[in-house]
């Protein structure tokens, strides 16, 4: 069914990106066309199409594409002017090291303070880690963005406000360079944390909170197990089989970049490249993009399967 599932969305994607009211082969043909002496528009476009292969219906096209794609043949990037593989490997490897802090800095503080909040419920503490989640969750990306570069870059001047290197940069040595990169990932990574973290907090309170009220915690606690004990080997071990749901699925934002973090901090990742070719019309890296997200995701989804039968023995003995 995977297989189908994904044929149905790679055709999807394709009549979507074939529908776009931009085209760059338009962009192409009309500065072409406004060049002394030279053919005219739809002559142009005739000729641009039967070269990237636009000139065929929907449905053709598709099938020619897929025939190419199951051979490794993605085609150039139309903006890019290089192979799609190529360009995509260029800036995945940015978005994947972001994301990959993010989702490791998410788990680290996430965990021990959704724990807090669930077995101190209606504290000081648990109103005062609702309110932080609340807002990380309610504040939108581009506001988050906008305070941390006011803040730690207008008014601290503690970072540079966009961008992936600094001035300097080629006049570092390789570890000032690797150090140059990791001080401009700074405002970025917090910014996805920020958004991301509450959400995260409030899930594994949430499913705390109700493995704590099941009879199995009260008859542990009544045979006089100390609260440690209950918390982290009994309770916390099962609310581990609802957060794989979290990690499975988290796999497909290590490689899809965080388009609009990227966009706003002008990171040259695959978030960033992808958006631009997008509203180019750069169908083939578009094409290829995305179906490689839809791939990840139904990896993703067998995975999380995998791990629940791992941490789960009621699910290995079904």
């Amino acid at each position: 069914w995977s297989v189908v599932i994904l044929f149905i969305v790679a055709f999807l994607l394709y009549v979507l990106m074939r529908s776009l009211p931009t085209s760059y082969l338009e962009q192409i043909a009309r500065q072409k066309s406004q060049q002394p002496g030279s053919k005219s528009f739809e002559e142009w476009m005739q000729q641009l199409q039967a070269t990237y292969g636009m000139d065929k219906g929907i449905v053709p096209g598709f099938f020619s594409w897929l025939g190419k794609a199951a051979r490794g043949d993605f085609g150039d990037s139309w903006k890019y002017t290089v192979p799609v593989t190529q360009k995509f490997a260029d800036c995945v490897a940015i978005s994947f090291w972001m994301s990959l802090v993010v989702m490791i800095l998410e788990m680290l503080i996430s965990i021990p303070l959704g724990i807090i909040a669930a077995t101190r419920q209606y504290s000081m503490t648990d109103n005062v880690i609702s309110v932080i989640a609340l807002a990380g969750i309610s504040l939108p990306t581009f506001f988050t963005a906008s305070l941390l570069k006011l803040a730690f870059a207008v008014k601290l001047r503690w970072f540079d406000l966009s961008g992936l290197t600094g001035r300097n940069h080629d006049f570092l040595s390789p570890a000032g360079q690797r150090w140059d990169i990791a001080m401009h990932m700074v405002l970025p990574i917090l910014t996805l944390l920020i958004a991301s973290i509450g959400s995260y907090m409030r899930y594994i309170r949430t499913n705390m909170l109700e493995v704590l009220n099941s009879d199995y915690i009260r008859t542990a606690r009544a045979k006089g197990l100390s609260e440690r004990r209950v918390i982290y080997h009994h309770a916390f071990r099962n609310t581990l089989i609802t957060l794989v749901t979290i990690w499975g699925t988290s796999l497909p934002a290590l490689f899809s970049g965080a388009m609009i973090t990227e966009q706003l901090f002008s990171i040259p990742g695959i978030g960033y490249i992808s958006y631009q070719a997008m509203i180019a019309g750069d169908i083939p890296f578009s094409m290829f993009y995305l179906v490689f997200i839809a791939v990840l995701t139904l990896i993703g989804n067998l995975l999380t399967d995998i791990l629940y039968a791992v941490v789960d023995p009621r699910v290995r003995i079904a």
